[in-house]
């Protein structure tokens, strides 16, 4: 009897992880980065906050997929590039994501899927302006996404959310006395093509 038990644990524990999958994907992301502050640096007082306007970026990557009893584990590595309007200039980020998501297999082929999602900034710049901007604090940060996808075939598709948890400022000067601040925090909602191999 336990070597029949051993026995299929060991298969479903086979047949789990045998539903291994990698594919590529790609699209369009719609979001900002967080605030940019003019601030004065005799004063030390802020004297304005902005908040960013959303414009469009995109996506590319590959991902793996992992399904154990129902659920699945999806980690990704995307190249991403995010850009965000201020009054005077444009913020350009180029990043590399890596979210690691959980998710779950409701009815058909719809799932649910959340998890952290890891990022690297590669490069930060000022476009539309004669400002410098230094790298950010931190070029490693942690974020999160969660989203709803479908799958038809080997064709999927889904819409996520992804939001920052932590400020990760970069700096610049002015020409006068004041000093810039832009939180390059993501907050955008990503729509993805992906195929499975």
């Amino acid at each position: 009897m336990k070597n029949l038990i051993v026995a299929v644990l060991l298969l479903m524990g086979g047949s789990a992880f045998a539903q291994a999958s990698y594919g590529i994907k790609g699209g369009l992301n719609y979001g900002a980065t967080g605030e940019y502050e003019n601030y004065s640096q005799v004063a030390g007082d802020v004297s304005t906050i902005e908040n960013g306007k959303s414009k469009t970026g995109y996506h590319l990557g590959l991902f793996g997929k992992f399904e154990i009893l129902g659920f699945f584990l999806q980690p990704e590595l995307v190249y991403t590039k995010l850009n965000t309007e201020y009054e005077n200039f444009d913020y350009n980020i180029s990043k590399i994501d890596a979210p690691i998501l959980l998710g779950v297999n409701l009815l058909g082929p719809l799932h649910i899927k959340a998890g952290p999602s890891f990022q690297y900034i590669l490069k930060n710049e000022l476009e539309n302006s004669s400002r410098d901007i230094s790298d950010v604090e931190n070029p490693i940060t942690l974020g999160y996404q969660l989203g709803v996808g479908v799958n038809l075939g080997r064709v999927g598709l889904d819409l996520r959310y992804e939001g920052g948890l932590k400020e990760n400022n970069a700096f610049g000067e002015m020409a006068t006395d004041n000093n810039i601040k832009i939180d390059s925090r993501p907050s955008q909602w990503i729509l993805g093509l992906s195929y499975t191999f």
